[in-house]
């Protein structure tokens, strides 16, 4: 015959069976977008395909310096390898969660040597050593059945707090390369200036010199000279004023990479390769290869789990608990069978009166949870906002190059004649002033707008996450794999 606390327990995990397919709080779905289709900053012309993230973006460039130096970023900058232990930890805490699903068991081994009080056994009973011993070696185990859910919301919010510190190690390492681009395009960009800087002061140095001969031939007063002397002190400065600038970008870089004495030797922006041009159309799902976003709706996530946490904490709480083992007063009769000992029950605890204060926390979680939908809104609109910010520069960029191309050009054909006419005494040293002036602030002009329109394409592709691939299909449930620190194990995507 069936002993009746088998038959309490049989009863109460049956109907904790029953429940246990229940989970309390809501499921979670995608807040509804209000985004168009595409980005109204990009042409009209639609893909034949949808467009696909180029993750390693930089290389576009076709700079191996570039390649080195981001490279090194990754393996070495700080910001970078905090975000990495933070991704560690957040999977140390759902393995943690995980563990809350299986039972937990425990050993414990004891040996007590007790006096009874003779005031508490007065007299103390005949047969009664009043000193004895008790050792004991026991098994226990408990362990929570998980009836309203509440150990897989816990679970699930911990998971979609692992993902989120997961983006947030991309969204830092998007930035960081974000930055290590625009550092090097500024450095290129001083390199550059230079160089046009040189060929100003070559150009000006021959001009005192025809001042100088023109003086000595009574043809040119000392005024000529005394300006063409200005001119070149003042090419000279702006030369001083470059190799500061240079040297400060050098020391960003250094930082960015996380090598003290980092060393790059002299370039020229002017060479480098034109930058990609985006293909029409750009579909506006482009920006779910965002990080910043998935970071953000993995936060939202967690956020709608957490609720169903507290709503779980309203309900009764049932929980198993085991004991197996002996106990003898000597240490050869411990493991004998008469020495065995045995105990288990279910246990159920109902909050019944707290004064609101599981309401309370089921309140609070709620607004949590609008708070992380505000944020993740406001994440995707801002996100848009910056695609097309992005694509209005790089387009108004080019149109400015090529403009200032055109004035260069003219302004150097300029220079040419009034250095001609001056030399031949057809026009005063006045000319030759103004058109040098003139031909140096284009060049210069001119460098500064091919920045321009490089730092626009970096903008650009960090807005979409990465970059683009005209004409390669993509599967959106497809994650492309990011480089991290060398000298951290790349995470995976945590198991439910």
């Amino acid at each position: 015959m069936q002993r009746p606390e088998l038959k309490t327990l049989a009863a109460t995990l049956s109907a904790a069976l029953l429940l246990a397919g229940c989970a309390v709080g809501p499921d979670y779905r995608r807040p509804d977008s209000t985004l168009p289709d595409r980005f109204s900053e990009s042409d009209a012309v639609p893909l034949a395909r949808s467009a696909a993230v180029q993750q390693e973006w930089w290389k576009l460039f076709q700079d191996p310096t570039l390649d080195g130096l981001m490279d090194k970023a990754f393996q070495y900058n700080t910001d970078l390898l905090l975000a990495v232990a933070r991704l560690e930890e957040s999977e140390g805490l759902v393995r943690e969660a995980r563990a809350a699903f299986f039972p937990e068991i425990g050993a414990q081994a004891n040996s007590v040597r007790t006096r009874a009080s003779g005031v508490t056994y007065s007299p103390i009973p005949a047969g009664m050593d009043p000193v004895y011993t008790d050792h004991k070696a026991v098994l226990n185990t408990s362990f929570e059945l998980d009836v309203w859910g509440k150990l897989r919301r816990a679970s699930e919010a911990a998971r979609a707090q692992a993902l989120a510190n997961r983006y947030n190690r991309d969204t830092v390492q998007l930035t960081l390369a974000g930055q290590v681009a625009q550092a090097y395009l500024s450095l290129r960009t001083y390199d550059a200036q230079l160089v046009a800087a040189r060929e100003t002061l070559k150009s000006r140095e021959e001009a005192l010199d025809i001042a100088r001969s023109r003086q000595r031939g009574g043809l040119a007063s000392a005024l000529d000279v005394q300006q063409a002397e200005t001119n070149r002190a003042a090419i000279q400065a702006q030369m001083s004023t470059l190799r500061r600038q240079r040297a400060l970008s050098l020391h960003l870089l250094a930082l960015l990479t996380g090598v003290g004495d980092l060393a790059i030797g002299e370039g020229d922006l002017r060479v480098l390769p034109q930058p990609p041009v985006p293909p029409a159309g750009l579909p506006s799902t482009l920006l779910e290869a965002r990080p910043d976003l998935r970071q953000a709706e993995e936060l939202l996530v967690s956020a709608n789990a957490q609720i169903g946490v507290a709503k779980a904490a309203l309900f009764p709480t049932i929980s198993l608990t085991g004991l197996f083992g002996s106990e003898s007063e000597t240490l050869s009769n411990l493991f004998t069978s008469p020495g065995r000992i045995w105990s288990y029950g279910a246990g159920v605890n109902m909050p019944i009166f707290a004064a609101g204060k599981y309401m309370a926390r089921l309140d609070q979680a709620t607004a949590r949870q609008k708070q992380a939908v505000a944020t993740y809104q406001k994440a995707v609109q801002s996100a848009f906002k910056e695609v097309n910010d992005a694509l209005i520069n790089l387009r108004e960029a080019g149109e400015n190059e090529s403009a200032q191309q055109t004035r260069y050009d003219a302004a150097k054909k300029s220079l040419d004649l009034a250095q001609l006419r001056y030399k031949s005494g057809y026009s005063p040293f006045l000319e030759v002033l103004d058109a040098q002036r003139t031909s140096n602030d284009a060049q210069v002009d001119l460098i500064s707008a091919r920045q321009a329109r490089l730092s626009a394409t970096v903008d650009l592709f960090k807005a979409l996450g990465g970059g683009w691939q005209d004409g390669t299909p993509r599967n959106p449930e497809a994650q492309p794999p990011a480089p991290v620190a060398a000298n951290a194990t790349a995470p995976g995507k945590p198991a439910n």
